[in-house]
């Protein structure tokens, strides 16, 4: 019944859109191209000045204004105006904090300046405080790659202008020209994402997990625009590795969204089967685990139908690269950044994500009927898993390894849980922890979670990060304030490959894990038949008190509540809908 209504109210949603899209009378047919944004658009007032170009009041007057709701609207009067002032020597400026990182854009409002004229002014977008304050270009490493976050412009004499496409959370303003006056109404973000509800939560007895699971989920919720981003400040692109596990999230916090699907078909229509995805092969197997996690999930058929020609042609190119000793020979070799200079892991790690992805493809070419197909896939798979090599003590390539069941699992979760979360990153970290699950670690794994992920938070952090090393941590500022003397700038610092200082992006969806990994482990939701009809709860607390929560499926959301007695054990309290089956299993002590 869930599934008809369910059916009904998205065709209902896309008439309203459509009608709310219509063009005036004066549009004889629509024009060709016409797209709908389904993305909502929010202002919001920055919650703080940061910083200003002077304490005197002499070149920045009155700048708490800014800190007001506004209207977007220019007025014939010059009430409530900040005043930022410019002359030979000094020209007004002025840093904005939106509290939260955002994508999208900046709205600015003016007043009546004396000159009746343009003023030229800089705007800087920042994910921390010190990249707004930072020049573009070396040694500074700020960028305006893939969007422009550096840049100067023209605002209009008693007007408004909107500008910028970027990930941020702060903006600084600078006047341009000596002798400028400039007379500000406001000073708006202006905030772009996707109007869902968050039908899966997470709460327990830990706050700081709770946080956690709620920053990875608002991360990818961020990089959910037309298209499933990789970060929204740089990387505003669909790199088919790094979905994976925000497709995990995405299925555990929104259920159904269809920039999954729009993505996969994307990477897919402009990639070869023979050629690799993103130019790395890895992705293209990641492409193919995907399908098969996204069928466990909302179970439609026809779409997983619709891939099958594509994905067989995939896979028949991929056991082209087994050798005859069962070794992979893949070329565009990547797994994730901290592992790409160990080449006997990336070895390993590629090894074991082809037995997973052969063992996937075979599992839904068995579901599509084609048998034929899926034995092909599971032989190589059982030939490739007699070969194990060396992991060369990467946490990458043991969690790879585990998860193929290729090595004992105790044996990977002792190289992963060797020094807590040092060498974790922030990709390959959920595997690592699913491998830690595997073994049945699950205070371990809870432990690195706070600790490596909350460390992220403890500098400020909103979103999770691109990259994050533990050694950083020693002397290091906040994000949320400018680096004070003697401090180390954890952004502008550090970092490393692609993402050298302020290059490195703040709000990446593939670091996101701990999310899908919280509600499937410690709430215990696991779907056990494809479309969600059965799914097992079997909660792992460890020291928790209590942990609650839901979980979207086709049907409507399961919801689950754990709570440890005064004798230890844990009383688990479940429901959903009526057709899914809930297999509830208890607590292990």
């Amino acid at each position: 019944m869930y599934r008809k209504n369910f059916s009904l109210l998205a065709i209902l949603f896309m008439v309203a859109q459509t009608l709310s899209a219509q063009l005036p009378p004066v549009f004889k047919e629509s024009p060709k191209g016409m797209e709908v944004d389904k993305r909502a658009r929010v202002y919001l007032s920055p919650t703080r000045i940061l910083w200003q170009s002077d304490a005197t009041g002499k070149y920045v007057k009155d700048a708490g204004q800014l800190l007001k709701p506004g209207n977007g609207q220019g007025e014939l009067v010059n009430k409530n105006m900040v005043t930022l002032l410019s002359d030979a020597q000094h020209k007004g400026g002025l840093l904005l904090d939106f509290g939260k990182e955002l994508q999208g854009g900046l709205q600015i409002v003016t007043g009546m300046m004396k000159k009746n004229a343009p003023v030229k002014i800089r705007v800087r977008f920042g994910e921390s405080a010190a990249e707004a304050m930072s020049e573009t270009g070396s040694p500074a490493t700020a960028t305006n790659d893939h969007a422009i976050r550096d840049f100067t412009i023209d605002v209009p004499w008693l007007g408004a202008l909107e500008i910028g496409n970027t990930g941020y959370r702060f903006v600084r303003i600078d006047l341009v020209d000596p002798n400028s006056e400039l007379l500000l109404k406001e000073v708006r973000a202006i905030f772009v994402y996707r109007d869902i509800p968050y039908l899966g939560t997470f709460k327990s007895s830990d706050e700081r997990l709770n946080k956690i699971w709620e920053t990875g989920a608002y991360t990818v919720h961020l990089n959910m625009q037309q298209y499933l981003w990789d970060g929204i400040k740089r990387d505003r692109l669909v790199w088919v590795g790094d979905m994976h596990p925000e497709v995990t999230t995405i299925s555990n916090v929104f259920g159904y969204n269809e920039v999954v699907p729009k993505s996969l078909d994307l990477i897919r229509d402009i990639t070869p089967p023979n050629q690799w995805m993103n130019g790395i092969s890895a992705y293209s197997m990641w492409w193919v685990i995907i399908h098969r996690d996204l069928y466990r999930y909302n179970g439609d058929l026809a779409y997983l139908q619709a891939q099958k020609d594509y994905m067989v042609k995939l896979l028949d190119h991929l056991i082209t690269k087994v050798d005859a000793n069962n070794k992979e020979t893949l070329d565009g070799r990547f797994l994730d950044w901290p592992s790409s200079e160990n080449q006997p892991a990336i070895h390993a790690g590629l090894q074991a994500l082809m037995v997973m992805t052969l063992q996937a493809g075979a599992e839904m070419l068995t579901i599509l009927k084609d048998e034929s197909a899926a034995a092909r896939y599971r032989s190589v798979a059982g030939r490739m898993k007699t070969y194990v090599p060396e992991m060369n003590g990467s946490k990458q390539a043991a969690a790879l390894l585990a998860l193929a069941d290729m090595i004992p699992k105790e044996q990977a979760a002792g190289l992963i849980s060797d020094g807590g979360a040092k060498n974790f990153s922030t990709f390959y970290g959920y595997y690592m922890l699913q491998a830690l699950a595997k073994a049945g670690q699950y205070q371990q794994a809870m432990e690195i979670i706070k600790t490596y992920w909350g460390a992220m938070l403890d500098l400020g952090a909103t979103t999770f990060w691109e990259d994050f090393n533990m050694d950083w941590l020693p002397n290091a500022g906040r994000i949320d304030e400018l680096v004070p003397a003697g401090k180390k700038d954890i952004h502008g610092d550090y970092g490393a490959y692609c993402y050298v200082g302020f290059r490195h992006s703040l709000a990446h969806g593939w670091a996101s894990g701990p999310t899908s990994w919280l509600t499937e482990h410690v709430l215990g939701i696991q779907v056990l038949e494809p479309g969600c009809k059965s799914i097992r709860i079997e909660p792992h607390l460890g020291d928790l008190q209590y942990a609650e929560g839901s979980f979207p499926t086709p049907y409507g959301v399961v919801k689950v509540k754990h709570t440890r007695q005064a004798d230890g054990k844990v009383k688990t309290l479940a429901s959903g809908p009526r057709e899914v089956k809930l297999v509830i299993k208890k607590m292990v002590y």
